[in-house]
């Protein structure tokens, strides 16, 4: 075989052979690129995403688009092939596989935390709404879970309404642990609650709940430092004088929270907020109406303007990250609050694009 023949085969044979091995080889990294953006005054799999039911909406028009991210899953290994794409493709980013899914979490235990963090999101873009529009909202304490093996394991629930606690009314979640803990492990402690089931069916039929019940348990030692305790994590929930159903499945996390607000303000009001036009954007919201940053925000800005977005609102503190490679006619418009968000849908709806508070780069 003539030499300049060999060292070609040579070659081709080598290329194939590092070909299979970036295939074959798993490297730890996982990618994010652009995912789903869904109308929330739109339908989604067949349904309103947003149903209000017990008071008046009004017609809406345009979109208020909410944007997630898609991610590679858990269990998934990229190989170094797909890790070098990711890495060129202008749209995508490839982060280690820790970043997304850290070690000292089970698969199991990351979905169960960004679908509580989604439910949590909702629940704080209804109070958020409301309470925009001034419409009261109702707080109580609840039992948000039960420690297994703990004094509490079968006598309280997840979902009952904590009352009082030895006699003393409970006004918010943190006073539980507080009276809890005047007590020494192993003395009594006695809890008025309404059962979940009871509290829950109260709120159906718009009632005063019928049923009250006393709870007395023997305090346990906590084992890191001694202090008496049930067993039980207090926390705060929130009563309201219509229903507010938020339909979307297959989503996790907190950054919708505004976008569903404002969904719901919309649906809520005779003004129609958008115009028409095709707005969209990201943020979690708290339920004083404070938006907050979220993660992989170009992306978001990327994944709304390809299905046709004009404006993109955008917490405050993600301007300067999605600013710096912005989608071609997509406007970034800072927000840090809700009324932000409204103050510049206003403009929007007005034709008032240069009197936006628009995200820079520095």
């Amino acid at each position: 075989m003539p030499r300049r023949t060999a060292t070609m085969l040579a070659s081709l044979l080598m290329l194939i052979a590092l070909l299979c091995a970036g295939v074959l080889i798993p490297v730890p990294y996982s990618e994010m690129s652009p995912g789903p953006t869904v109308n929330t005054l739109g339908e989604h799999g067949g349904e309103p995403v947003l149903q209000i039911s017990g008071r008046r909406t009004y017609p809406t028009s345009g979109h208020l688009n909410m944007t997630t991210v898609r991610v590679t899953g858990s269990q998934y290994r990229m190989n170094l092939v797909e890790a070098v794409y990711g890495w060129l493709a202008h749209d995508n980013l490839v982060v280690p596989h820790t970043t997304l899914y850290p070690e000292d979490k089970s698969p199991d235990e990351l979905n169960q935390e960004t679908a509580e963090e989604f439910t949590q999101s909702q629940e704080s873009a209804k109070v958020a709404a409301l309470r925009q529009l001034d419409i009261p909202v109702g707080t109580r304490v609840i039992v948000s879970s039960v420690v297994k093996g703990s004094p509490a394991e079968g006598a309280l629930h997840a979902g009952d309404v904590i009352k009082a606690v030895d006699g003393t009314a409970v006004k918010e979640h943190g006073d539980v642990a507080k009276l809890v803990t005047r007590h020494k492990a192993g003395e009594k402690v006695t809890f008025l609650i309404v059962p979940a089931k009871e509290a829950a069916a109260a709120e159906k039929e718009k009632r005063q709940p019928r049923t009250e019940d006393k709870v007395t348990l023997v305090t346990a030692k906590a084992p890191e430092d001694g202090r008496a305790i049930v067993g039980i994590q207090a926390g705060r929930d929130h009563t309201f004088p219509f229903t507010i159903n938020i339909k979307l499945a297959d989503v996790g996390g907190p950054s919708a929270g505004l976008m569903f607000a404002l969904g719901i303000v919309d649906k809520l009001t005779p003004e129609d907020l958008t115009g028409g036009k095709f707005v969209a954007g990201t943020g979690t919201i708290d339920d004083t109406g404070k938006v907050g940053p979220i993660g992989g925000v170009q992306m978001k800005t990327v994944g709304a303007r390809s299905k046709g977005a004009r404006y993109f609102l955008t917490p405050k503190d993600n301007c300067a990250a999605a600013a710096k490679d912005a989608p071609s006619g997509l406007t970034l418009v800072k927000v840090d609050t809700i009324k932000d968000a409204l103050k510049s849908l206003e403009k929007i709806r007005k034709g008032d694009a240069a009197g936006l508070p628009q995200c820079s780069a520095r």
